[in-house]
């Protein structure tokens, strides 16, 4: 399988197309990382250095890659965050391109937007475009429950709300959502849930809830969902995998204090998890 990867990229911790492309490739996939930043951290520390690439810059390296003549050979086109309009224009030309030489080729999008408690973090215009242009061309979706909600125009409390929201956005395009960070009514205050929806079936996990906030996460998540996905297209087995392998790196970086995602260190968890979790069909 080979995924072209269209995210932000740090040179320092693990965010963005440095969180995915080794999850990745830990996994034996075969990823082309086109960046859409180059960043000394992530913006998260509340400084940084380096650049942010146009639209124009996107494009160019998908012309380079598309003249090497392999794109046929693109199983996936995987993205995150979006820092401006004409980046998202370029990663909907990237899938174009890609499905031109590869009809089979999937799409997955995360489509972040924002969280509880932090809001809307994106860009103005960014929200809509998601909704409105990117969401009916792909076929993968791994919103966050705050990112459904608004994707779908609707609050949800319950599983049930959720579950008709999950609806409504599948409505519009991805056959495949996974949402993650959800808490619902029903949701033990010392845990979290992800929802995973395919053909009208839904498979809920319920994890322990840590006690850290680290960025890089959604990245991984997303990364790791497509990855077991792809070759059986199970959203069941590829929540299960996904899941167990977050957690793990999660509760390693917690118990080593660590402000940055030990990606590298726990990279054992991305294989062969130290702890799984029961999947529930609801």
């Amino acid at each position: 399988m080979s995924v072209l990867s269209i995210q932000s990229h740090v040179a320092y911790g693990h965010v963005g197309n440095s969180s995915a492309v080794f999850a990745l490739q830990r996994l034996g996939t075969e990823v082309w990382p086109v960046h859409t930043v180059q960043f000394s951290n992530h913006t998260g520390y509340g400084s940084w250095k380096g650049r942010v690439f146009d639209g124009a810059s996107i494009d160019e390296v998908l012309e380079g890659i598309d003249e090497r003549g392999v794109l046929g050979g693109c199983t996936a086109v995987l993205s995150g965050y979006l820092g401006s309009a004409d980046i998202g224009q370029a990663v909907l030309g990237a899938v174009a391109r890609v499905r031109a030489a590869n009809p089979g080729a999937v799409y997955c999008c995360d489509p972040v937007i924002g969280d509880v408690g932090r809001g809307v973090f994106v860009r103005p215009g960014i929200e809509e475009l998601l909704r409105d242009v990117v969401l009916p061309v792909a076929d993968v979706l791994t919103p966050n429950h705050f990112e459904l909600d608004l994707l779908a125009g609707t609050t949800t409390t319950s599983l049930a709300a959720v579950k008709d929201a999950v609806a409504s956005v599948q409505e519009r395009g991805p056959g495949t959502v996974l949402t993650t960070s959800l808490v619902t009514d029903d949701t033990p205050d010392d845990a979290v849930d992800l929802l995973a929806s395919q053909d009208g079936r839904h498979w809920r996990i319920r994890t322990p809830k840590l006690g850290l906030s680290v960025n890089g996460a959604g990245d991984a998540t997303a990364a790791l969902f497509l990855a077991h996905w792809l070759p059986e297209r199970s959203a069941a087995d590829a929540l299960a995998a996904a899941t167990a392998s977050v957690w793990g790196l999660l509760a390693r970086t917690e118990e080593a204090g660590s402000r940055e995602i030990l990606l590298v260190a726990a990279q054992e968890e991305l294989v062969r998890p130290g702890r799984t979790f029961e999947v529930e069909e609801v």
